[in-house]
């Protein structure tokens, strides 16, 4: 059984940092890099490409709504044209700081709201999709399965890989829970279960203490909380022992 482990990464601002990126990397196998919509900036993209470049990390477009003040996790009304174009953008941005650490940009994985939007919005899945097709047709998108992202991909032929989520709980219809509904964020132990869940029985934990299906190739582990690499350490830890092995999906 193989597993790519994967971490939103790259997402301070200047002088403000979110998480221990250099130390994820050395757990990780796929970075999802801030393309300074959401987060990041030309500077800490360069380094995070370096970085992961140096470790032998894939490297991915982390792509969001406009929103810096909200974090990317606000819902917004973009054209699909207007939004095609800012996806495109953005995947441009990093694919120049991947060339310069002598790789490329392999996927995409749109952040927070624009993850949920283009899940459930055929419009917004093929804005994202088009972005990509036109930037690189070779790119891979990193999304959750069965979905509005897996059909537009399926339909411009773009390569698909389903994603799960170790320290998210679900909803019993299989998306995320809202970060504000108790228990959407899982524990450590929580989470590294999960995980292991997810890679043998595909498997996740609702909030009301129920299973879903969920199938992934490639799970996250948020690095923006303060146990974040405590907790992917433990995963790959116990993904191995388990039998699976963690290797990148790109």
């Amino acid at each position: 059984m193989v597993l790519d482990l994967n971490s939103d990464l790259g997402e301070g601002f200047g002088p403000w940092q979110m998480g221990d990126d250099a130390a994820m990397l050395d757990i990780v196998t796929s970075a999802n890099i801030a393309c300074g919509f959401h987060a990041g900036d030309p500077t800490i993209m360069r380094r995070t490409c370096g970085l992961a470049v140096e470790r032998g990390v894939r490297i991915g477009a982390h792509v969001g709504y406009r929103d810096l003040a909200g974090f990317g996790r606000r819902a917004i009304e973009v054209d699909p044209a207007q939004l095609r174009d800012e996806v495109l953008y953005q995947i441009g941005a990093l694919g120049g700081f991947a060339k310069a650490a002598g790789d490329r940009v392999r996927y995409v994985k749109p952040h927070g709201a624009l993850y949920h939007s283009a899940a459930c919005t055929r419009s917004v899945a093929e804005a994202v999709v088009t972005a990509m097709v036109e930037f690189d047709q070779t790119l891979v998108l990193l999304g959750p399965a069965g979905t509005e992202l897996a059909e537009a991909a399926a339909a411009s032929g773009v390569g698909f890989i389903g994603e799960g989520f170790a320290d998210r709980a679900y909803t019993p219809e299989g998306s995320l829970a809202p970060r504000g509904l108790a228990g959407a964020v899982l524990a450590v132990e929580d989470a590294v279960a999960q995980a292991v869940s997810i890679a043998q029985r595909g498997h996740a934990r609702t909030v009301d203490a129920a299973r879903v299906r969920v199938d992934a190739e490639s799970l996250c582990v948020h690095g923006d909380s303060p146990a974040a690499v405590r907790m992917a350490r433990l995963v790959r830890e116990r993904l191995a022992a388990a039998g699976v092995e963690v290797r990148p999906f790109s």
